[in-house]
């Protein structure tokens, strides 16, 4: 492909805008594995404790695949939608409670979509709370030796307590390929479609980045934008963690200098199990720097890629079918800008595999086995608002609080409404009692007693507008 001075211009551009000018860098953690043989070919604070965010979902992915190999559950399982799986906040499916999605249809949601409301559901199914497959989470990670990393959740939703670092996540994506080669294709899906609805992959190095063949992305403010990705050449696959990233384009370009770096270098300068690790600890909030002054981090961390880019070969499948010649000399910035790829989208659906009549994994009593009748009690296995080891992800999304608020303003308007009409009828009963007791005018007073009768239903006309008049202001509060 040949591109016009003016493009180069344009996109330089936009590059500008994006990256911002120069900075002293100031790195963020990485690092890239051979996942054949477990060397590291790089590394840059590998160790340090990190906010996961949503590539905690491919520790969820583990454990559910896990249990399809122990025969606890199979992908043709449905795993029904609780109410407290629904109340997650966005990324979501959006799916109403008593939904039902077969374990497959459901961790291709997770991949791609990244769906909270799914991971919610498929620990339930899997474990039958959200509880104990953070206890399964846990176990299994440290397992595998992921000696940084405490689970509390299977989405990745904010919690100071849940953190890993780019080491551990290195374990677990080659823990993935090589425990569980046959579901390799569930993390290189470019898109999904759930009936006319087209739904695309999060991760921009798929159809952009010569050998890339899937992981996850997972981005909160506290824990920036992260990416834990993979790409094979000459059949040797190698797993690039990069965490903390401003923004998902400097995200994609920095994982893509990394990949390139690895390959052309190949040479290892430790294993991931004799890296030194301290245990996790607090880890560092980006709130600032990521969501609310992103321009001067977006030019440091611009500086870093700026360090480690390379050219990038040729093999891209976005320029392939768009045609011209190699991109020799494009690099890993350029890569991040190209256009979106078109994929062909995998299939999901919601409810039941066509024929399917085994039972249905649901909320229920830990440690009971999948199509036992439910506790319900796990339903609503909400830790108290007082509790200190409450989770966030108790809490219920913003959307569906605001649907709580409006119910609860229908009824105080009602109660206000109720409690109005029931002062202006005491409020006329008192004046009755008055007239009452009033004596009877005089012939001479027959001017002046005319007034009240004329007046009288002038201001009896006035007392209901002000109260109605009261009624549209309380209406403009709710």
């Amino acid at each position: 492909m040949i591109f016009s001075k003016s493009t180069m211009v344009a996109a330089t551009s936009v590059l500008l805008i994006v990256f911002g000018a120069a900075a002293p860098a100031r790195a963020t953690p990485s690092i890239v594995v051979d996942v054949a043989s477990g060397a590291v070919l790089s590394h840059d604070q590998a160790t340090a404790s990190w906010y996961p965010a949503s590539v905690t979902k491919l520790m969820t992915a583990y454990v559910a695949l896990e249990a399809v190999r122990q025969g606890r559950i199979s992908l043709e399982t449905p795993v029904m939608m609780s109410p407290r799986a629904c109340s997650m906040a966005p990324s979501k499916m959006g799916f109403r409670p008593g939904s039902e999605v077969t374990l497959h249809n459901a961790l291709v949601m997770l991949m791609v979509k990244s769906a909270n409301d799914i991971a919610v559901a498929i620990a339930e199914g899997v474990s039958g709370s959200v509880e104990a497959f953070a206890d399964e989470m846990n176990r299994h990670s440290a397992a595998l030796g992921m000696t940084q990393s405490i689970w509390v959740n299977p989405n990745g939703l904010p919690d100071a307590r849940q953190v890993t670092s780019a080491r551990d996540l290195a374990i677990l994506g080659r823990a993935l390929y090589l425990q569980f080669p046959e579901h390799a294709n569930l993390f290189n899906i470019g898109a999904m479609q759930l009936g006319k609805q087209i739904i695309p992959t999060h991760n921009h190095l798929l159809g952009r980045y010569a050998g890339a063949d899937g992981m996850k992305t997972g981005f909160t403010c506290s824990a920036g934008f992260n990416l834990v990705a993979s790409a094979t050449r000459g059949g040797r696959r190698l797993i690039a963690v990069v965490l903390g990233a401003p923004n998902p384009i400097l995200r994609t370009a920095k994982t893509a200098a990394l990949l390139d770096r690895g390959f052309q270098s190949g040479a290892a300068v430790a294993s991931l199990a004799s890296m030194p690790s301290s245990g996790p600890t607090a880890a560092p909030d980006l709130r600032e720097s990521v969501c609310h002054h992103r321009g001067p981090a977006a030019a440091e961390f611009m500086a870093e890629i700026e360090d480690a880019s390379v050219p990038v070969g040729s093999g891209v499948p976005l320029l392939d079918t768009l045609g011209g010649a190699p991109q020799q000399q494009m690099n890993a910035k350029e890569i991040a800008h190209l256009p979106r790829p078109r994929f062909e989208p995998v299939s999901v659906y919601v409810g039941r595999a066509p024929g399917y009549a085994g039972p249905v994994a649901r909320a229920r009593a830990p440690g009971a086995p999948v199509g036992e009748q439910p506790d319900l009690a796990a339903y609503a296995s909400q830790p108290e608002a007082g509790d200190a080891s409450a989770s966030p992800i108790s809490k219920p999304a913003p959307d569906a609080i605001s649907l709580r608020r409006a119910k609860h303003a229908k009824a105080a308007k009602a109660a206000r409404a109720a409690k109005a009409a029931k002062a202006a009828k005491a409020e006329t009963a008192k004046v009755d009692d008055v007239v009452a007791d009033e004596p009877a005018p005089k012939p001479k007073a027959a001017r002046s007693a005319t007034k009240p009768k004329v007046a009288a239903p002038h201001a009896a006309a006035q007392k209901p507008a002000a109260s109605k008049a009261h009624s549209t202001a309380e209406q403009g509060k709710s």
